[in-house]
């Protein structure tokens, strides 16, 4: 495998890419949830309605379809293309690898999305005029399709923090049934219950016809599914139990913003279980559409902390132990550190003539090869404003060792004249731009961080991960 591919750059400014990619990402995943655990929820009203258990249900899961399938068709639809299209533009190397390994774990998990637009267009069009036992089965359908569709796509997502054997043997199903694959479908689906659960919630108080009575049977009724919550603390340690040994150590005070998300995660799932089991279904309480829609707004506060803890405890891999966050390959860093990275990157610099001589613009070429897909210049997490306080020598010192600087961070992946433009940059960008700049070439100052960059050695740097070596 090549240590670094080139593809076509995209710049998104001062936003920072990867959180372009989180906040379509976050909103998509608790669209499709919703989409899950709706049709589950359709599925247990209409049999409800069969036995004769709920006298509304029926009438209840027609005016809840309808926002169902203009939810999950539209928005969903929207979003989902729209991460996967951001995804692609931001990081190929990574998605051209979940490709080439599961294309045809991919292509089955499109084979029951599609099975389940179908069928959801077929109950939308012709629910109403169907009978009983026509429309569970339909039900039934619409909502196993989407779970499998999330059954497949789970294999994927999970093998990227835990690929387990396929690290060894690059088999296709040892890398499908990772470790952390049942733990988070189950999590997953426990998820996409109460979601819907929720939802079902704050419809029921926004559909007109309903007398408080009605509405009030039908919440304690669409609520049932929240009592899967009190399974989520023993799931979701199982999940954290799977991570490797560094990332879970981010969740756990290792890393800040992992720490905060986790909490807020955890916080939020807390107060809608408790709400739900104690207020709801234990007492029995009327739930008006504000207090419905609190909690609608906290599960989506608690997937939006879920999902960033997810991607962010990858770091600094996209692929543990195979891709870096930044798409160069882990054995491929010694390699780098030889030729540099960007001697042979055939794409130019955007205002290239802005650069005031060739070892800033050289610094341009490396920040965008090695930093961009996570920093920004002056914008998002920018790196000008991370080093501002660090002095020249101690910008070579923690570029050169930026896996010793921040555990999460990757290796530098590049020659000591690279560490030195990047420098440079900075300093360049931080004295205000101005339209000349000397260069430094100090044979010395380049010896000391060649030193530097060979004590740091070519792995991550977390001792446990250093210590396994390089992988094929």
């Amino acid at each position: 495998m090549p240590p670094l591919e080139y593809f076509p750059v995209i710049d998104v400014g001062p936003l920072m890419k990867g959180l372009v990619i989180g906040g379509l990402g976050i909103f998509h995943v608790f669209l499709a949830q919703f989409a899950i655990g709706g049709g589950m929820l359709l599925c247990y009203l209409q049999w409800l309605h069969m036995r004769g258990a709920c006298r509304l249900a029926r009438r209840f899961a027609d005016d809840y379809f309808k926002v169902l399938v203009l939810v999950s068709f539209v928005l969903g639809a929207v979003t989902g293309v729209a991460m996967w299209f951001t995804s692609i533009q931001v990081s190929p190397r990574t998605i051209a690898t979940m490709v080439r390994e599961f294309h045809w774990v991919w292509a089955t998990e499109w084979t029951f999305f599609c099975l389940e637009v179908v069928a959801g267009y077929l109950f939308y069009r012709y629910g109403p005029r169907l009978t009983d036992p026509a429309r569970l089965q339909l039900l039934l359908l619409y909502s196993g399709a989407s779970w499998m569709s999330l059954f497949w796509i789970n294999g994927i997502l999970s093998w990227q923090l835990t690929p387990g054997g396929w690290l060894e043997t690059h088999d296709v199903w040892a890398g499908f049934f990772n470790p952390g694959f049942l733990p988070s479908l189950i999590f997953r689906t426990i998820s996409a219950a109460a979601i819907a659960a929720l939802a079902a919630c704050v419809l029921v108080n926004a559909v007109g016809g309903f007398t408080r009575e009605e509405r009030h049977e039908l919440v304690a009724v669409c609520a049932r599914p929240l009592v899967a919550m009190l399974a989520m603390p023993l799931v979701g340690a199982w999940y954290l139990a799977t991570m490797p040994a560094d990332s879970r150590g981010w969740t756990t005070g290792g890393s800040v913003p992992m720490t905060l998300f986790l909490t807020m995660a955890v916080g939020s799932s807390t107060l809608v279980g408790l709400y739900a089991v104690v207020a709801i279904l234990r007492q029995r309480l009327y739930v008006n559409g504000a207090t419905a829609t609190l909690l609608l707004a906290l599960a989506f506060a608690a997937t939006a902390g879920g999902e960033f803890v997810r991607e962010g405890v990858r770091k600094p891999f996209t692929i543990r132990e195979y891709l870096y966050s930044n798409s160069i390959a882990r054995d491929g860093i010694g390699q780098l550190r030889q030729r540099g990275c960007a001697t042979d990157d055939p794409y130019p610099l955007r205002d290239a003539a802005a650069y005031p001589n060739a070892q800033v613009a050289l610094g341009a070429k490396v920040f965008r090869v090695q930093c961009s897909v996570c920093h920004t210049l002056e914008g998002m997490n920018a790196v000008c404003e991370l080093a501002a306080t660090w002095s020249i020598d101690q910008r070579r010192l923690n570029i050169a060792q930026l896996q010793r600087t921040k555990p999460f961070m990757p290796p530098f992946a590049g020659t000591p004249a690279e560490v030195e433009a990047v420098v440079q940059l900075i300093g360049w960008i931080r004295a205000g731009r101005p339209p000349a700049w000397e260069e430094a070439h100090d044979a010395a100052v380049l010896a000391q961080i060649g030193r530097w960059l060979d004590e740091a050695g070519t792995g991550p740097g977390d001792a446990r991960l250093a210590a396994t070596g390089p992988l094929r």
